[in-house]
C-alpha cells in the first residue's frame, strides 16, 4: 500500500522533476560512500554481496501483464535471490512509466542517494532517456558486473550497439542487458492463410477493406502500441525507410518532422473505420477497440475475434501453443517485409535505490547464462546476453531451450530486423497519435506536432 500511494503522489510532484531539471539532494552519506566506491571499482564483488545480504531486500519494479513472466519470476529469481540473502520484492505494474515517475517524484521530495524507493526496474527507451536526462541513474555499472564477460562491450565493436545504445540513445553502461525482443506479427492459418496474410502496410489495408473488424492493434503508450505505429512510419514516410527515425528530436523542426509524419498518421486514421469495433465501409469510425496489452490482445485473437495480431516476442506463438492458449494453426509470418523493429531491454538502477548493493546483485544474477537459458525456455524471452561469448556447452543448451519459431526462421527474422526509433521521437510519436488519431482532434497535424515538440 505504501507504494501505491506514492505512485498516486507521483503525479503531484512530477511537475517538479521534469523540464526544470533536478538539483540533487545529498541522500544517505553511507549510501553515497558505496556508490562512489563502487563506480571507482574500489570493491570487491564479495564486498558488494555482503553489503547486499546487509540490506537484505530489493525493490524490483517491472511490467506485470505476463502470467507465465510472473510465475518464473516467483519460482526461479526468488529463490536465488534467496541464497544471497536478499528478498525479492516485486512490484508489478502495467507501464515502465509508473515507476520512473516514482523516482522522479521521489528526487522532487529531497529523497537523495539510498532514500527512494525504487532499487530496479526493467526498462528501456523512453523512460531510460527520461531519467538520464534528469541524472537519476546510478552510475556506469555494467563494465564492473561479473557477469559483463556475456556482452560486447566495445563501442569499437559493432556487436557492441546493442548494449551501448538504447533507442539511438548512448546508454553509457548505466543499465544492465537482460532480455532481447523482436516486434513479431502471427495468424490463425485456420481462419487466414499464409498465402492470403498483408506482407506490408498497402495489403493489411486491402484486406482490413475486405474482411472488417479483423484486426487491431495494442492501444499507445503500451510499447507494443508505439511500436506499430512507427513500423508504420517507417514503411510509408516520404523517405521510404526507417533512417529519419534514428535521429534525435534535436536535429528536426516541426515541419519537417509533420511532413515525415503525415503519410504515416493519416493511414492510421484511414483503416480506423476497419479495425476491431469500426464502424466499417460506410464511413462511420465507429467504436475500434484498441487493447490495453498483451494480454487482452491475445485474449481477442485466442477467441477468434481478430485474426492476426503482433507484438514484441518471436516465441509468443510457442508459449501459446505450449499452454494451450492457442491451436496448433497459429504461425508467425514476416510482417511488415520492410522491417520488424528489434531492440534490447534492460535493468536499471536509479541514483536513489535504498538498496543499491541488492540490486547490482539482481541485475548480476539475471544476466548469468543459466538464467537467461532458463528464461528463454520457460518463457520464451530472448537472450540479453551476447550467445558468441557464451561457452559452447552454454550456447548448445540455448539451441536446445529456443522454441519453435513456428513458420518463420531466424535467417528471415534477422534480414527483417530493423532498429528502433530513437527515444527521443517516441513521445512525440506516441502524443501525435493520442490527439490525431484517438482523440480525432480538428487541429492540422502540423499544428499537433508542433504542440508535441514545444511540450517536450
Amino acid at each position: 500500500m505504501k507504494k501505491l500511494a506514492l505512485l498516486l503522489a507521483a503525479s503531484a510532484l512530477l511537475a517538479l522533476a521534469t523540464g526544470l531539471g533536478l538539483a540533487q539532494p545529498e541522500g544517505d552519506a553511507d549510501a553515497a560512500a558505496f556508490r562512489e566506491a563502487f563506480l571507482a571499482s574500489e570493491l570487491s564483488w564479495d564486498d558488494v554481496l555482503a553489503r547486499a545480504a546487509e540490506e537484505g531486500a530489493v525493490n524490483w519494479f517491472h511490467w506485470g501483464g505476463s502470467d507465465v513472466l510472473n510465475v518464473w519470476i516467483d519460482q526461479v529469481v526468488v529463490p536465488a535471490m534467496a541464497e544471497f540473502g536478499v528478498t525479492l520484492q516485486t512490484s508489478r505494474i502495467p507501464n515502465t512509466r509508473d515507476a520512473v515517475d516514482l523516482v522522479l517524484a521521489d528526487a522532487a521530495a529531497g529523497r537523495g542517494i539510498g532514500q527512494g524507493s525504487v532499487d530496479a526496474i526493467w526498462i528501456n527507451g523512453e523512460n531510460f532517456l527520461t531519467l538520464s536526462r534528469q541524472g537519476l541513474n546510478f552510475g556506469s555499472v555494467t563494465d564492473k558486473l561479473p557477469n559483463a564477460r556475456y556482452f560486447f562491450l566495445d563501442p569499437d565493436d559493432p556487436r557492441s550497439g546493442a548494449n551501448l545504445s538504447d533507442f539511438g540513445f548512448p546508454n553509457n553502461m548505466e543499465e544492465v542487458p537482460w532480455s532481447g525482443g523482436q516486434y513479431a506479427c502471427y495468424v490463425d492459418t485456420a481462419r487466414l492463410s499464409r498465402a492470403d496474410a498483408p506482407t506490408d502496410f498497402a495489403e493489411l489495408e486491402a484486406w482490413l477493406r475486405e474482411n472488417p473488424g479483423r484486426f487491431t492493434h495494442i492501444r499507445p503508450p503500451h510499447f507494443n502500441g508505439n511500436t506499430f505505429v512507427q513500423m508504420v512510419h517507417y514503411e510509408l514516410n516520404p523517405e521510404g525507410s526507417f533512417a529519419p527515425f534514428q535521429a534525435s528530436a534535436d536535429s528536426y523542426d516541426p515541419e519537417e518532422f509533420a511532413r515525415l509524419l503525415t503519410p504515416g498518421f493519416e493511414y492510421l486514421r484511414r483503416i480506423e473505420p476497419f479495425l476491431l469495433g469500426g464502424g466499417g465501409e460506410d464511413g462511420r469510425r465507429g467504436s475500434p477497440i484498441y487493447p490495453e496489452n498483451d494480454a487482452a490482445q491475445e485474449a481477442l485473437f485466442a477467441n477468434g475475434e481478430i485474426d492476426m495480431a503482433c507484438e514484441f516476442g518471436v516465441y509468443t506463438v510457442a508459449v501459446g501453443i505450449e499452454n494451450g492458449t492457442f491451436p496448433e494453426t497459429v504461425e508467425n509470418i514476416i510482417f511488415p517485409a520492410s522491417g520488424q523493429i528489434k531492440n534490447k531491454n534492460f535493468i536499471g538502477i536509479p541514483l536513489n535505490a535504498p538498496n543499491p548493493a541488492a540490486a547490482l546483485v539482481l541485475a548480476n544474477y539475471l544476466a548469468e547464462p543459466t538464467n537467461q537459458i532458463s528464461k528463454l525456455s520457460a518463457i520464451g524471452y530472448d537472450l540479453g546476453v551476447d550467445v558468441p561469448l557464451l561457452s559452447a556447452e552454454d550456447q548448445a543448451a540455448v539451441i536446445e531451450a529456443a522454441p519453435n519459431l513456428h513458420g518463420v526462421t531466424f535467417e528471415e527474422l534477422g534480414n527483417a530486423a530493423v532498429p528502433d526509433t530513437n527515444s527521443t521521437l517516441v513521445d512525440i510519436i506516441e502524443t501525435v497519435w493520442v490527439e490525431y488519431v484517438e482523440r480525432q482532434s480538428s487541429d492540422s497535424l502540423a499544428a499537433i506536432v508542433r504542440a508535441a515538440f514545444e511540450a517536450r
